[in-house]
């Protein structure tokens, strides 16, 4: 091999690591006083479906995105995939919005959801224990297909829904880009993560276009990418260091969360 072949080699190999990664000096940086320190609480919701399959599920997803729904799957014990969707002031708007989906034959049978059955209205749940049951939803997703159709950036591919469904099945309306997650909360040095805060990565142009749940030990889950699946990767991995570009929180780290302190009616 020639030295200008060599060189040339050398060349494409630099271009294409600064192409897959913005990123040694990100050009986007959160605003360190974005947001608030705490997220709303989620209302009455409407559970529904019991598939083998996580393609049939994001098909009922999508169904209920098209009737401007909010709309998201979620693994049920291991063999199981069920649908969550809404955020509703009361049970009885909620079972209304789903009694007309089921006349629709868009649903069948469906459970409303209340806002004392999540983890974050749980009478003496303290911050750790919330950070914990967002830690062992996250966990649950690894080695789901991930099929929703993209939002965030180039790639299709919504990783900002798993952060989004894994903080809304605890009880906390996280918003649905990255870029809105990520202008919310509280900033978080990198050397203070803390379990259940949120990472994000600058991998290409100037906006914020990939997202994951820090689960602790240097370690996040996320979805990787179009046709992969969910699953954990380090923090300190080359890629994902140079591409880091902040990280939120959004429990306080000494807030008790009490059943009651959501104003929805019963």
């Amino acid at each position: 091999m020639t030295k200008r072949k060599e060189r040339i080699i050398s060349l494409s190999f630099v271009f294409l690591m600064v192409a897959g990664c913005a990123a040694r000096t990100p050009s986007y940086q959160p605003r360190p006083e974005a947001g608030n320190k705490e997220l709303a609480r989620m209302g009455y919701t409407i559970q529904a479906g019991a598939f083998a399959r996580a393609e049939n599920a994001s098909r009922l997803t999508e169904s209920l995105s098209r009737q401007g729904l909010d709309a998201t799957y979620f693994v049920a014990g291991k063999v199981l995939y069920k649908v969550r969707f809404g955020n509703f002031s009361t049970r009885a708007v909620a079972r209304e919005r789903a009694e007309s989906l089921r006349a629709a034959g868009i649903i069948g049978d469906y459970y409303i959801v209340s806002p004392g059955d999540y983890a974050a209205a749980k009478k003496g749940y303290d911050a750790f224990g919330l950070r914990e049951e967002l830690v062992k939803t996250a966990r649950s997703f690894v080695g789901v297909p991930y099929l929703w159709g993209g939002i965030d950036g180039e790639q299709g591919f919504d990783c900002s829904g798993l952060t989004m469904t894994v903080y809304q099945l605890n009880g906390l309306a996280l918003p649905r880009t990255s870029l809105e997650q990520a202008e919310t909360g509280s900033e978080v040095a990198r050397e203070r993560l803390t379990k259940g805060d949120l990472v994000f990565f600058q991998t290409g142009g100037e906006k914020i276009s990939h997202v994951g749940i820090y689960i602790g030990d240097d370690l996040f889950i996320h979805a990787p990418g179009r046709g992969k699946k969910i699953r954990a990767d380090s923090l300190a991995a080359r890629y994902f260091r140079e591409c880091f570009v902040g990280a939120r929180s959004y429990i306080s780290r000494n807030r008790k969360n009490e059943v009651g302190e959501n104003n929805n009616e019963p």
